[in-house]
């Protein structure tokens, strides 16, 4: 569903600056997140640590045109002259508003889910149970903050049959503003614990905040065993239908008779509106069990049949984030919990972990960090922490933070150590002799527990390549100089930005407005992202074992087959996502990789139309010749195909769908079919892939001479005595070889570099590290400069010499070799 902008402004009670028309159908509160900005709606947030209204400018300079501020620019009618702004007393309480009166469009079963613990996986389990029959919108991941909640509510569209949602507080007041936007038929309160237990004087205080939830609701689920719910519950005076369950309490609305545990599955035996079931669960953890008996109270109230609750529960999946078991390296089985730290999780992840069966004969470790906001004094807290630890048979434990470490004499644990952070433990020999153990990762998000497996090491050698990043911005501009305005622009940055350094590359392109980045691989991704890159970034090569790091970093992942297709949408359901951005591929004649544009098109269409998970952001195929005249029939042929599927897939859906096949040689040839957006790769890099001209150079590979030998004409140089001289010679060696990326097929006067503006022939094969050249007629003397490549040497002619092409001589220079940046 979208709104205009006339009814937006309506709806959360603004005054409007500016007349531009607009249609909005996504809600961005967070700069580094925005995807379709033709249709967005920012909101500019103020926080103590942050202020919305400052990436204003740069939201307008991606294109986005519609704002709600507190604060309008005092330049809006000239700078954003065809911008709207929204000025509301508080952005905040107005996304809040806008979400509320969404939520009212939509009369369907609304489930509310609060707690301390488990929402996230009663909110998964749910879908995963209701799914293969309803379309369920749910909140994607853990979205139950003031913020999270209204844009969660915010997806609810015309094909949504349920809505389930979590709602999540830290301090008292915080609830009613989610039940309001909520306004859920069905509330469950799943467990209440110490997690952000310091805003409050005691747990029976929380949980009356929680139920604020049930207000009004048409029913309420919870465990009726928990004492303190159970009575603050039954304090409230709710006067609607109760479905409390228990497993002591024959008169709750179900009541589990029985939980046998065998290897790795659960069978929960139960009593539902007088009717006995059973089912299989495939996890055995205590709060695993819990979770699961109020999925199934919801799940059947909702019209679940028995049967069907039965087979689903069987197959369910672990939510992501949560209790990952991994193979580690020496023989280590990892379970990853680092999502969060607090004192009830850790001992259900103590409780998971006992429970392995792989754990028998392997020591039990525990890797964890400082737990904050407890409420809870420091040395009661610690001494929990080490009584959890040996009540669950903890062997060893790893303290990273200054809290546990100052704490560490209440850790009675056989086996401790303790470090200030992350860095700390995996530079030390704790970390290296980790082996043969089942270790549980349990910290809060601040001290990034993520880069435990990643070792830093330095790089040193005295070759550079050296990257002019002001001609960068040139040839960017050369051929921006062939494209409309409007048009957008993708840039290949993927194999290391062929070569030249992909951050800094991308920092210089996000500098200058460039709409996307492309990669190859989600690695690649992710080393942008924790660079500071904040542009839009495609996965061109999406591998299928990636599709969480995609998620996690905001990656973009190209979509060519069904298989792909499918499996995608499959770990988006499962993590939770709604709506992520893939760009899909359509095979116009390259015959490498894409959907028939023709044949394939109507299943495309059905299969991304009955799913939330993923929305296509483009389409876009790739010209097989438009670096060459010869080839302008068969490129006009891909064209036509290509417009003809693209456009049917655009029709299929509501919002705006970029297309897009020009690459660099197509911006230069076809400016006439640019469509929404075109794609620069070798370009950017300075050499023209119509004629090999270089444009303007980017990258430029140095390096020095060793040392230098006198070699009578009848000895040899180098391995297999190849280099066979003619003459007394002046060999000089230089610290560059095939492990660098200069290819062997250079060696033996193959090909030459540049000593002091001269040409010096490669003599003998050339080694991993070395490479001997001849300077017996250049005036040199070791430590002198030579340039490998560069702009009086351009690829191109290594490229020649070898019969390859400029992309394989790039990107075939080692991460070993120094990268040097500058501008002009």
């Amino acid at each position: 569903m979208t709104y205009t902008i006339e009814k937006v402004t309506t709806l959360i009670g603004a005054h409007r600056f500016g007349t531009a028309d607009a249609n909005i159908g996504f809600l961005l509160t967070d700069s580094r997140s925005l995807c379709f900005a033709e249709e967005t709606l920012f909101f500019a947030l103020k926080s103590g640590r942050n202020d919305g209204h400052n990436y204003i400018y740069d939201l307008y300079r991606r294109g986005v045109r519609n704002f709600v501020v507190e604060d309008v620019p005092a330049d809006y009618n000239t700078t954003y002259a065809d911008a709207n702004f929204l000025k509301v007393e508080n952005s905040l309480v107005a996304l809040q508003r806008l979400a509320e009166r969404h939520r009212e469009e939509y009369d369907i079963p609304i489930v509310g889910i609060t707690g301390s613990n488990g929402k996230t996986i009663v909110k998964e389990w749910l879908y995963q149970l209701l799914s293969p029959e309803m379309n369920v919108t749910r909140s994607p991941r853990s979205y139950n903050s003031q913020i999270g909640v209204p844009l969660s509510v915010w997806l609810l569209n015309e094909q949504s049959q349920v809505g389930v949602f979590e709602a999540g507080i830290s301090e008292p007041g915080e609830m009613q503003a989610l039940r309001g936007i909520i306004q859920p038929d069905i509330a469950v309160l799943t467990f209440i614990g110490d997690a952000h237990q310091k805003n409050f004087s005691s747990l029976e205080e929380k949980c009356r905040e929680k139920v604020v939830l049930f207000h009004d609701t048409k029913t309420i689920v919870y465990c009726k065993d928990d004492e303190v719910v159970d009575r603050v519950v039954r304090s409230v005076g709710y006067k609607g239908e109760n479905l409390a369950w228990s497993m002591s309490d024959r008169s709750a609305a179900l009541f589990v008779e029985s939980v046998e545990r065998k290897g790795l599955t659960s069978t929960i035996h139960y009593i539902y509106n007088g009717e006995a079931g059973e089912y299989v669960l495939p996890f055995i953890d205590e709060a695993s069990v819990r979770n699961s008996v109020t999925t199934a109270v919801v799940a059947l109230y909702l019209g679940l049949s028995r049967e069907r609750l039965a087979e689903r529960m069987a197959s369910l999946e672990p939510v992501a984030m949560r209790l990952e078991v991994k193979k580690g390296q020496r023989g280590c089985t990892l379970i990853n919990d680092s999502y969060n730290s607090d004192i009830n999780s850790l001992d259900i992840a103590l409780d998971f972990m006992s429970r392995r069966p792989d754990h028998k004969g392997r020591k039990r470790t525990l890797i964890l960090s400082d737990i904050y906001q407890t409420g809870e004094p420091l040395d009661v807290l610690y001494k929990e922490v080490s009584d959890l630890c040996v009540q669950r048979g903890v062997e060893k434990i790893i303290g990273i933070g200054p809290q546990i470490m100052e704490h560490a004499d209440l850790i009675e644990v056989g086996e401790k150590y303790f470090f200030h952070d992350v860095t700390s433990f995996i530079h030390s020999k704790v970390f290296e002799s980790l082996s043969d153990e089942v270790i549980l990762i349990k910290g809060a998000r601040r001290f990034g527990f993520d880069n435990i497996t990643e070792l830093l090491v330095q790089k040193v050698h005295e070759t550079i390549l050296e990257v002019n990043l002001s001609n960068v911005v040139k040839n960017l501009n050369f051929y921006r100089s062939f494209m409309r305005p409007e048009t957008k622009l993708v840039c290949m940055i993927k194999a290391d930005a062929y070569g030249a350094g992909a951050v800094e590359i991308a920092k210089t392109l996000q500098d200058h407005r460039v709409d996307y980045l492309a990669v190859a691989v989600a690695d690649e991704g992710v080393t942008l992202r924790k660079n500071g890159i904040t542009s839009n970034i495609m996965i061109m090569n999406p591998e299928m074992s990636a599709f969480k790091t995609m998620f996690d970093y905001d990656l973009e992942p190209e979509v060519y087959s069904f298989r792909l297709l499918d499996a995608l949408v499959r770990e988006a359901q499962k993590e939770g996502i709604s709506n992520f951005p893939v760009h899909i591929k359509l095979d116009t004649g390259m015959h490498r990789l894409g959907f028939d544009p023709d044949k394939d098109m109507p299943e495309l269409i059905d299969r991304l139309q009955h799913q939330s998970a993923i929305v296509p952001r483009s389409v876009f195929s790739h010209f097989v010749g438009s670096d060459s005249d010869s080839f302008d029939e068969f490129s006009a042929h891909q064209f036509e195909l290509f417009k003809r599927g693209s456009s049917r897939l655009c029709a299929a859906f509501p919002h705006k769908i970029l297309r897009h096949i020009d690459n660099s040689a197509g911006i230069e040839h076809f400016p006439e079919r640019q469509l929404d957006m075109c794609r620069l790769g070798l370009g950017l890099y300075g050499y023209d892939s119509r004629d090999n001209s270089m444009i303007n150079n980017v990258t430029t590979l140095k390096t020095t001479i060793l040392q230098i030998h006198d070699v009578p004409a009848d000895e040899t140089v180098g391995y297999s005595r190849r280099g066979k001289l003619t003459r007394n010679s002046r060999i000089a060696a230089i610290p560059i070889g095939y492990a660098d990326g200069l290819n062997r097929h250079l060696g033996n006067r193959h090909g030459f570099c540049l000593v002091n503006g001269k040409k010096a022939e490669y003599v003998g094969n050339i080694c991993m590290d070395v490479a001997m050249i001849d300077v017996t007629d250049i005036d040199c003397a070791e430590g002198d400069q030579v340039v490998i490549f560069g702009e009086e040497l351009p690829v191109t002619t290594l490229s020649d010499a070898i019969d390859t092409i400029p992309y394989e001589v790039l990107t075939g220079i080692s991460n070993r070799v120094k990268r040097v940046y500058y501008q002009d």
